[in-house]
């Protein structure tokens, strides 16, 4: 009997733990608000005699544990200071899940969408944890510490016969409609693309108030949905006029006294190498063989820095920017075009101000000598990267000699980077042909070649070698002088041993010993993989694993190219950072002393958001030309590969458009199906039948979404 006492006395004990756990979600939803024992048994239903009292129980435990306080006899509120509790960034998935990422946590807390209160995308909030049915760690939001933002997209909706509406936000991420009153439709009518500002979320209330700042269209339209994608991520698509006047005031003359204060390099042949479609040539590469049989190569950028001055509107600007912003149909320049496809951009046949970092080369790549500063130069051409691969494979056209000799250097400076320890990801691009209207008609991918390599060996050796020039002394010692840096840390050891596991089942081996160790065993893996069936999922894994590289003060090194210290020097047209980089070098080259680190570290960290923001809307504009492209092949049947898994779906790509598609798990009929993060894939639990991350299947296009970016599929046997 006693066995059976202490039974039953332990599955009581679990009973009153789970019913805490009710009473906290059902509390949750208004932390602020005192509730007594009968509004809290109602709130969870617990409503007969025998249920109360266990209620009661359970309240005494929550007290004892400091989980709720006491505010009156009878009367509770939770307690928002207790253990428990932590604070993260919250991140929503599809299903209306979401995750916190905590500082110092490994993994992120799970927010079931019952209980993510009114957190949205990427606030700061607070959350209470626990072991939910002893599975991972979960939690529930208690409060909102901070919100990201406050302006969403969306479509209006008019409710019928009545004086208010709401707006139905584009991404599923943003898990709640925005009430709207008449007073506040901003000139809205039922069915208009808008942007909306949230402005106020009474505790207690299902939705949010807003008003509407901006009508973008009619959903579908493309140019709505183009305008859509840049509201989204608060990305400006016009100047402010006074900024294009502002430009349009600079003095475009090359004027001999400037150009007497520079090195005159005029007269070296000198060309640009871009993208058939370019209009800003923020580059050029000058050759010339030297009396000793060295070859003299300089790396020659635009000289933004000369016209943008700091304190200006027109720096203002570029900094609020950051980044030029690559969609699909159209750039949103960082710089007004007057700067960026005419003064500053080296066009062919005109003079143009520089700075740039001439290196005096051997035939074996090694350098002899280099030097930094301002200079002039003169185009001679301008080449397309298939301009440029013609005269490399065929040695033949007009300065077929010059690039053949840029290209021999460019591969062994490249051989020898990757013998370092970089990592060498080749991933191709997909592209798109577009009508006069900017539809879509084709697909194709963009492939490196040996010509866009040799471009970006030289870039990469200017960037290298002006930020070991500030950060080094005259004898190699570290010289503390403040700069901004291109950094990538290390791969996170976890993710590499999670790779390590996953690619071993395929018969691959990784060697995860050191830091060279790794990277050797990456970049034979990204070799051994090239042309098989798994190659998309283990190289897409593969760059999962990596830290994202970022901006800072901080020179912590470069992991993916090898480096100790490189910097962003060679596009100042698109890139903010790069301007930041030239003004600090000719400060230290005039002899300047080392600026405030803070204030730089501030710029850096709002250079890396706007960098993610513009590659967030970059993505997007891909997802929409495919999503578009795709309308005219509802109903046909792809073979297509399994690109992600997760617990509610797994995508599948189309390899001939790169085309991405969900299949949720719920429309996959033939059996109930589970996931299993470690293998990165769904399991049918009658059947055992798998589908998994790499995996070959045959769908039918079933649903393309313009608004929502997303298409449909459904798995077709």
């Amino acid at each position: 009997m006693p066995r059976k006492g202490k039974y039953i006395s332990h599955k009581n004990e679990q009973k009153l733990i789970e019913i805490g756990r009710l009473i906290l979600r059902f509390m949750n939803t208004n932390s602020s608000k005192i509730y007594n024992y009968k509004q809290i048994a109602d709130g969870i239903d617990y409503k007969n005699p025998r249920q109360r009292e266990l209620v009661i129980q359970s309240l005494h435990k929550l007290q004892a544990s400091e989980k709720i306080k006491e505010v009156d006899k009878g009367k509770y509120i939770v307690n928002l200071k207790i253990a428990g509790t932590l604070t993260g960034i919250i991140d929503f998935n599809q299903s209306g899940n979401a995750y916190v990422k905590v500082e110092g946590l490994e993994d992120d807390v799970f927010i079931h969408s019952k209980n993510v209160k009114d957190a949205l995308q990427g606030d700061k909030v607070l959350i209470i944890t626990y072991h939910f049915k002893g599975k991972k760690l979960e939690g529930s939001v208690l409060e909102v510490l901070e919100r990201t933002r406050t302006e969403f997209v969306g479509t209006f909706q008019l409710v019928a016969h009545k004086d208010f509406g709401f707006v139905v936000c584009d991404k599923k991420t943003i898990n709640t409609d925005i009430f709207i009153s008449k007073a506040n439709f901003g000139g809205a009518e039922n069915g208009d693309k808008v942007v909306v500002k949230m402005t106020e979320w009474r505790p207690g209330d299902k939705n949010p108030q807003g008003e509407i700042i901006q009508v973008l269209g009619a959903p579908g339209e493309h140019e709505t949905e183009i305008h859509s994608i840049l509201a989204e991520y608060g990305l400006p698509y016009e100047f402010p006029q006074e900024v294009e006047l502002d430009a349009d005031k600079i003095d475009r003359r090359i004027t001999s006294e400037e150009a007497a204060k520079r090195w005159d390099m005029r007269d070296i042949c000198t060309f640009t190498i871009d993208p058939k479609d370019a209009k800003d040539f923020d580059d050029a590469l000058s050759i010339r063989k030297l009396e000793n049989g060295n070859w003299e190569i300089g790396v020659h950028i635009a000289d933004v820095s000369h016209y943008v001055v700091p304190g200006t509107m027109l720096d203002d600007e570029a900094y609020k920017r950051a980044t030029s912003v690559y969609l699909v149909d159209r750039v949103v320049p960082m710089l007004p075009e007057v700067l960026s496809n005419d003064v500053c951009s080296l066009r062919p046949n005109e003079d143009k101000y520089t700075f740039s970092a001439v290196f005096q080369l051997n035939d074996k790549a090694e350098i002899q000598k280099q030097w930094f500063g301002r200079t002039v130069i003169h185009s001679d051409r301008r080449f397309t990267y298939e301009e440029a691969q013609e005269r490399i494979e065929t040695g033949q056209g007009d300065l077929a000699e010059e690039i053949n000799t840029l290209d021999r250097l460019a591969k062994i400076m490249r051989d020898e980077r990757v013998r370092n320890g970089a990592i060498t990801f080749d991933r191709s691009e997909v592209r798109f042909n577009l009508d006069e209207n900017n539809s879509p008609i084709g697909v194709y991918f963009k492939i490196s070649k040996d010509s866009n390599h040799l471009i970006e060996e030289f870039m990469l050796l200017a960037n290298k070698k002006v930020s070991e020039f500030v950060s080094l002394t005259s004898k190699g010692t570290v010289s503390n002088n403040t700069f901004i840096y291109r950094v990538h840390d290390d791969p996170n050891p976890a993710k590499l041993e999670a790779l390590r596991d996953f690619v071993s089942t395929f018969g691959y081996k990784m060697n995860l010993d050191n830091t060279k160790k790794v990277a050797e065993s990456l970049n034979k893996l990204l070799f051994d993989v090239k042309g098989k069936g798994e190659e998309n999922m283990i190289e897409t894994l593969a760059m999962r694993s990596m830290s994202k590289a970022v901006y800072s003060t901080e020179p912590i090194g470069h992991y993916g190219l090898g480096f100790e210290y490189y910097s962003h020097f060679t596009s100042p047209i698109r890139r903010y950072p790069d301007l930041l980089a030239h003004r600090l070098l000719q400060h230290y080259l005039d002899g300047g002393k080392s600026p405030s680190r803070q204030e730089l570290e501030d710029k850096a960290k709002h250079c890396s958001a706007m960098e993610r923001l513009a590659a967030d809307a970059e993505r997007d504009s891909i997802k929409y030309m495919q999503v578009k492209f795709m309308e005219k092949h509802l109903g046909e049947t792809f073979t297509g590969v399994i690109s992600g898994v997760a617990e509610f779906g797994f995508w599948v790509e189309i390899p001939e458009n790169g085309a991405e598609g969900l299949i949720k798990l719920r429309d996959l009929v033939d059996d109930s199906y589970s996931y299993d993060q470690k293998t990165h894939a769904v399991y049918g639990s009658r059947t055992g039948k798998k589908h998994q991350l790499g995996d070959e299947v045959q769908i039918k296009v079933v649903k393309a979404n313009l608004i929502q970016k997303q298409l449909d599929f459904k798995i077709v046997d």
